[in-house]
């Protein structure tokens, strides 16, 4: 052009930049500079416009410089420019900047404020937007279409239902609402505020609809789960000639994101590829979700590694895939690849995804390295990073790592807190529970019912209960919190774990409509209790009240029928699971297969065994432990080295059933290795549980020297098992020293324990210290503490049989002593000799050999030899461990009527076979 006006270049470079053009348009600012032609609003706001396509930084600094130059050439004042920087700002998350922008403005209109509140809004201030809104009203601002659809969707997105009907009634007034895009707003918020006659009420009035009008009803049916409606819309849409666009597939993939819908999800994959719409990078992503949700992870794989473009967004949906199917190695591969191309830097979602794949104590390293990099790219400030690397140190059981994450976070959520309790309850930490618990309260976060359920499950003795457990029942009423259902059936939970059966029960009846969670809490703790029988009942009675049968029901009930070791309902419910469809789920199973085994039925259970290829941790624990139980070590041994040669995981539950094989077959080298061999090996942390395995394994063989320097080192500290245990032990060997020492602890953990009176007294017993044994039991007389009486029982059809010391109670009382009389003559012909070692009474020899005779477990045996039918196996139960002449006996039956005997007690099962014992004489 021979001759440029200012208007010439203005235009110039308004076209460049709608054009794409920035760096052509910023040269000719610099062209216009040394030519003196003056600045003019049009220009700079344009250039403005130019910023926001450029990289976050760049994008900063020439907003910055254009800011400068604004004020430079006296051009403040203008509208235009100034709005065009508070939407820089806004993009750009310099929302403190944007606010001192807007009120530099000499003159502010209504797209002004408009920017403003875009600006706060998209940024997560909203309720400081919609002050912005109500300002400008107060200043007499007339609002255009643009700002009603704005605070409409604030309002929306707040969820604010009386802010929300009052910016409707201004749209009513305004006239506005024949606009297009201020009833798609109206629209999206009625959904959000989940008001679906009204926006039924509104799409049916509206005399123009655009597709988003369309994409916000499909939306608004998704989130309210009324699928059918969702693909009526989609039908009547299409009908009408308007084309689905990428937001209206995506909200229907949204909707199929599930087991049962993911075929419809596949026919709008196909409606996707015949619109051509599938090279759509969202449109990809949420299929990728869908496929995902939907257990379809081979599906989701090839789509992802299949796209043609991807995004960031498009890899954080791959990694999250990853991490919910458990595919933790392919998870960080993933990151692993994403950091080595150009598709966009890693955000704060992808290390958020990524750092669930850290969730097991032997992937801490891999938690460690993607906490550097969240450093590195000074992401940890980012509430959700800040609570993510909570979670993986928690589930790390790295708890100091946790509190020092905590400490740096510069704020924190109920979320947070939550994290930290749920961490300190899964490690049984009251005290630090506890703590985050009152500093919660002191510092003004609101507990929410999650906290309530994690404080309850940390709670695990009487001590607590009356500590913290009852105080915190009186704060959840206190607050209201008792109206929520998983906080009632978690307090049924917390008291019948910590003893106290009687106030569950009372909770559960205070529940005016029972869902089946409560029903299921309340089954749980009377099984947990013992209480078998009741345990049933209550199954009968939800089944009656109309509660659907579920797997945590039918999985609590199968464990009642093996506590009883009832075989009969035990296979009655495993029929009932197989009419109701529940008998491949893997809670079922397991609790069927661990039903089978504690009845004395291993065949049954190893009949139900899943393929090794896709059996779950849960089935290989039970069968390692069903083995431990009959003394099978070898088998148990084998089972556990297949399960790890098919690169399945052992966790804690495995090494106790493995440790508890090894006490049982006395293999102290084994229990040592294997217990050594926990952390480094298989990254599972030694617990309680483990522990009492090797202390009963060293007490057994009486090594009490290594099993004390053992309790002095070990991990955790003791509890009653562990002293329990080791006074059961200095019994067999008459240890005086160690019986009276393990008695002390644990008379100071609970000094109502009748088991520690009744097995020091015991000790005293086979130490012929009469004087001391009738102390003791003074002693528990003038506390009124009781000993648990030996019982015994043999079920035959529908009749169960029990029997006492003594007892002659029995309807065939006659009949069985006098088979008493008879197998004890046909024993002493084959050399049997009472063993009296283990007396309880100073008596004569005589009547300690009578006394003997007369244990609950030769009783049921006696009745089994009169009605069990030959050829058929004895199975008999007693509720405290065998004694060692009755051992001897039910051997030299086994021998001389040639029955197969199993007798089973509170610690494992003894199958007696042609006079000899499964546990090779060691339990």
């Amino acid at each position: 052009m021979p001759h440029r006006t200012s208007s010439s270049w203005y235009t110039a470079i308004s076209g460049c930049v709608r054009c794409g053009l920035e760096s052509t348009a910023f040269t000719l600012l610099r062209v216009m500079r040394e030519r003196d032609v003056p600045l003019s609003g049009f220009a700079l706001a344009s250039l403005v416009t130019a910023c926001e396509h450029r990289g976050w930084q760049e994008g900063a600094a020439c907003g910055a410089a254009i800011h400068a130059l604004t004020h430079k050439a006296g051009l403040m004042g203008n509208v235009y420019i100034g709005t065009a920087l508070l939407h820089l700002c806004g993009s750009r998350g310099l929302v403190s900047n944007a606010q001192r922008l807007f009120w530099e403005m000499p003159q502010r209109n209504v797209v002004s404020w408009t920017a403003l509140m875009v600006a706060l809004s998209s940024n997560g201030c909203m309720e400081e937007a919609l002050v912005a809104y109500r300002r400008m009203r107060k200043e007499g601002v007339m609002c255009n279409a643009n700002a009603l659809a704005t605070v409409v969707s604030l309002c929306g997105s707040l969820e604010d239902e009386a802010a929300g009907l009052q910016v409707t009634a201004h749209v009513v007034v305004s006239g506005l609402l024949t606009h297009v895009s201020v009833a798609n707003s109206l629209l999206t918020m009625f959904g959000n505020l989940r008001r679906v006659q009204d926006a039924e009420r509104l799409f049916d009035r509206m005399e123009e609809r655009d597709r988003i009008s369309w994409n916000a009803m499909i939306s608004m049916y998704s989130h309210e789960e009324v699928y059918s409606k969702c693909f009526m819309v989609l039908s009547d849409m299409r009908h009408v000639g308007v084309r689905p666009d990428v937001t209206t597939l995506c909200s229907l993939v949204s909707v199929c994101a599930s087991l049962d819908l993911v075929a419809l999800g596949s026919g709008i994959h196909s409606l996707c590829v015949t619109s051509g719409l599938h090279s759509s990078v969202p449109l990809s992503n949420a299929l990728v979700n869908m496929y995902s949700a939907a257990g379809k992870l081979d599906e989701a794989e090839s789509l992802f590694w299949n796209m043609s473009r991807r995004d960031v967004i498009s890899w954080n949906t791959m990694i999250s895939s990853y991490v919910q199917s458990n595919s933790c190695v392919e998870a960080l591969g993933t990151l692993g690849q994403l950091l080595q191309t150009d598709e966009g830097p890693p955000n704060y979602m992808t290390f958020s995804s990524a750092l669930g794949a850290c969730s097991s104590p032997e992937a801490l390293m891999n938690g460690r390295t993607i906490h550097a990099m969240i450093l590195q790219r000074s992401l940890q400030n980012v509430l959700l990073i800040g609570n993510s690397l909570l979670t993986m140190y928690s589930k790390c059981n790295t708890m100091e790592d946790a509190e020092r994450v905590f400490q740096s976070m510069p704020c924190y959520d109920v979320v947070s807190c939550n994290v930290l309790t749920g961490g300190y309850a899964t490690l049984e930490d009251v005290a630090n529970a506890m703590r985050v618990f009152s500093w919660m309260r002191g510092t003004g976060i609101k507990p929410n019912y999650i906290t309530m359920i994690n404080l309850q499950g940390t709670f695990k003795s009487s001590g607590d209960l009356h500590s913290y457990g009852m105080p915190l029942h009186a704060y959840i009423t206190q607050t209201g919190l008792l109206s929520d259902e998983y906080v009632t059936n978690s307090l049924i939970t917390m008291y019948a774990t910590c003893g106290d059966l009687e106030s569950s029960t009372d909770i559960f009846c205070r529940i005016n409509n029972k869902s089946a969670i409560s029903w299921n809490a309340i089954i749980a703790a009377n099984v947990r209790h013992g209480r078998g029988e009741e345990a049933l009942k209550l199954f009968m009675d939800s089944r009656h009240a109309g509660n659907k049968l579920d797997r945590f029901c039918l999985a609590e009930c199968l464990s009642s029928s093996a506590s009883l070791a009832s075989l009969e309902e035990g296979m009655q419910l495993h029929g009932l699971s197989v009419k109701s469809g529940l008998d491949y789920d893997s809670h079922v199973v397991n609790a069927a297969m661990d039903m089978y085994g504690k009845c004395g039925k291993m065949d049954c259970m190893l009949k139900m065994l899943p393929d090794p290829a896709c059996r779950p941790t849960q089935c290989w624990n039970t069968l390692i432990s069903g083995y431990a139980r009959y003394g099978y070590f070898k088998e148990a041994e084998d089972t556990f080295k297949h399960m790890v040669s098919l690169g399945q995981k052992p966790d804690y539950v495995t090494f106790v059933a493995l440790l508890s094989a090894c006490s049982h077959a006395g293999l102290i080298d084994k229990g040592m290795d294997y217990f050594n061999s926990m952390v480094p090996t298989y990254g599972v942390s030694p617990g309680i549980k483990h522990c009492v395995c090797i202390v009963d394994l060293l007490g057994r063989l009486g090594r009490f020297a290594e099993a004390e320097k053992f309790i002095d080192e070990m991990p955790v500290l003791p509890n009653d098992l562990i002293w329990r245990s080791l006074l059961s032990s200095s019994r067999t060997y008459k240890n005086l020293d160690i019986g009276r020492k393990a008695a002390k602890n644990l008379l100071e953990l609970d000094p109502f324990d009748d088991s520690a009176y009744v097995l020091l007294s015991n000790l005293y017993a086979t130490n012929a210290r009469w004087l001391d044994v009738d102390k003791l039991r003074s002693h528990m007389k003038s506390i009124k503490l009781n000993k648990r009486p030996a019982c015994s029982w043999l079920k035959l059809k529908n009749e169960v049989s029990s029997f006492g010391i003594g007892d002659r109670s029995h309807m065939y009382a006659e009949q069985i002593y006098a088979k008493l009389d008879e197998i004890l003559l046909k024993l002493r012909e084959v050399g049997y000799v009472a063993d009296t070692s283990f007396a309880l009474h100073d008596t004569d020899e005589e009547q300690k050999e009578q006394n003997l005779w007369n244990h609950s477990e030769k009783l049921a045996l006696a009745y089994g030899l009169l009605v069990v039918p030959e050829g058929s196996t004895i199975r008999i139960f007693k509720n405290l461990r065998v004694c060692a002449d009755c051992h001897l006996v039910f051997k030299l039956v086994s021998m001389v009527f040639h029955r197969e005997i199993v007798l089973r007690d509170p610690y494992r099962f003894h199958q007696f076979k042609h006079g000899s014992c499964s546990c090779s004489d060691f339990w």
